[in-house]
């Protein structure tokens, strides 16, 4: 973003810098790629130095900007310390969810095909879900119902064929039924048009977005943690328990 502002304004670092509070130095980190920008209330002071539109902000996990001149705490770290971090992608938060997924005891995914979470040998937490000290997770898996009229849309919606999405989940499916007997796992199929793309280990949830024109690991990552008061946790929890209600078990 910073590269954009200096390529399409001509500001300089120095000037970024002085409009979001930050170092010329710190700047300069943050374009090179040296530093990361992770906390809520720092995207909060780049997006209103660099005057951001709403849908910009929105996808900072911000409030709008009239929100915001109107005294809304949206995202306040102080009203929702459940939210500590925002990643970029999953990519960015994938070391972190793998370090964290080797101990943890349970073990929670809601994707459309799961293919990058569990279904490929390379995929994100499957040599999670088998450990050599046989202290293996409880593992939870909802995948897309494969002959559900949510597979259409979807496909519609990020350009690739229903037949290739379906064939995604059935080999997803397949690949979690290798597993089944080296870990307690359950997978299940839903069959509403996915909205939000959930990992949980233990308390703490990696949450991402679903929506037209991107999947899933594209979208910024929020990591959750839970909390005594805190409604977000509990909400995607709650979610996730319905939707396993609802579900037709595979595995």
């Amino acid at each position: 973003m910073f590269r954009y502002v200096q390529q399409y304004s001509g500001a300089s670092q120095a000037k970024i810098a002085a409009a979001v509070d930050m170092t010329q130095g710190r700047v300069n980190e943050v374009i090179n790629g040296r530093r990361e920008v992770s906390r809520l209330d720092v995207y909060q002071r780049i997006a209103d130095g660099l005057g951001m539109p709403d849908d910009a902000r929105h996808l900072l996990g911000l409030a709008a900007g009239r929100e915001v001149r109107s005294g809304g705490q949206a995202f306040d770290l102080a009203a929702f310390p459940e939210v500590v971090r925002v990643y970029a992608s999953q990519a960015s938060a994938a070391q972190e969810i793998q370090i964290q997924a080797r101990a943890a005891a349970e073990l929670d995914v809601l994707a459309v095909r799961g293919l990058g979470i569990v279904g490929l040998n390379d995929s994100l937490l499957r040599g999670s879900m088998t450990r050599a000290d046989g202290e293996a997770p409880r593992v939870r898996v909802l995948l897309l119902h494969p002959e559900s009229p949510a597979v259409a849309l979807r496909a519609a919606e990020i350009g690739e064929s229903a037949e290739s999405l379906a064939g995604g989940v059935r080999l997803a499916e397949t690949r979690l039924r290798e597993l089944s007997g080296a870990c307690d796992l359950r997978a299940y199929r839903y069959r509403i048009l996915p909205t939000w793309r959930i990992i949980r280990l233990d308390t703490t949830m990696y949450v991402s977005a679903f929506d037209a024109g991107w999947e899933g690991h594209e979208s910024a990552t929020y990591k959750v943690m839970e909390t005594p008061h805190g409604p977000l946790y509990r909400g995607f929890r709650r979610m996730f328990e319905a939707l396993i209600g609802d579900a037709e078990q595979t595995i």
